[in-house]
């Protein structure tokens, strides 16, 4: 996969400035919320900085968001059939994990997310970013070490995995190749 394009960074950027300003929000009120600098929040509004995965967690949940619900706001259209070549796909620049949105637009609470995450990286995500919705998590090929607060599942291929109570995780693909999972998200309260 490439690098995030400069359209995506865009897009993301130009979402978060406008779910700030829909709730009335400064940049420092948005950076308290989220842990996020002003600067960067600032970078990143404008396009001049593309986030890691950490960051936009932070920001989407101090919005009461998923990950996939601000990329998918900042991403698409409207439509029922979503085609894989305008599915938009997301790279964190920290990790090189890639992300694919695959849920079309609508108002189900149901979002699907393929991710790709290479040999020997690690995502971890504070329990906050779990707490307005459920996720299950189904390893379609290699492996995968998915650490819920205390405990390690280390999944293999097939296996599919609920999340419980919020709680810090941490995905790691422990190789030798990618872990490629698909990440089933229901929201809370839609």
């Amino acid at each position: 996969m490439s690098e995030i394009s400069d359209k995506v960074v865009s897009a993301i950027g130009a979402r978060i400035q406008a779910e700030r300003i829909r709730r009335g929000w400064s940049i420092a009120e948005l950076a308290a919320r989220s842990g996020v600098s002003k600067a960067m929040v600032s970078a990143i509004e404008r396009g001049a900085n593309s986030p890691t995965a950490t960051l936009l967690v932070r920001i989407a949940a101090s919005f009461d968001l998923t990950l996939s619900a601000l990329i998918a706001r900042a991403e698409l259209g409207a439509g029922g059939l979503l085609k894989s070549e305008d599915q938009p796909v997301w790279q964190d620049p920290e990790t090189g994990y890639v992300r694919r949105h695959l849920s079309p637009p609508s108002d189900m609470p149901l979002e699907l997310i393929r991710v790709e995450l290479p040999a020997g990286a690690r995502v971890a995500f504070p329990a906050r970013a779990y707490a307005f919705n459920r996720h299950q998590i189904w390893l379609l090929s290699g492996a995968l070490d998915f650490t819920e607060g205390p405990v390690i599942h280390h999944m293999a291929p097939g296996d599919c995995l609920t999340l419980g109570a919020p709680q810090d995780c941490v995905y790691h693909a422990p190789g030798p190749d990618p872990g490629i999972y698909l990440v089933a998200v229901l929201r809370s309260g839609a």
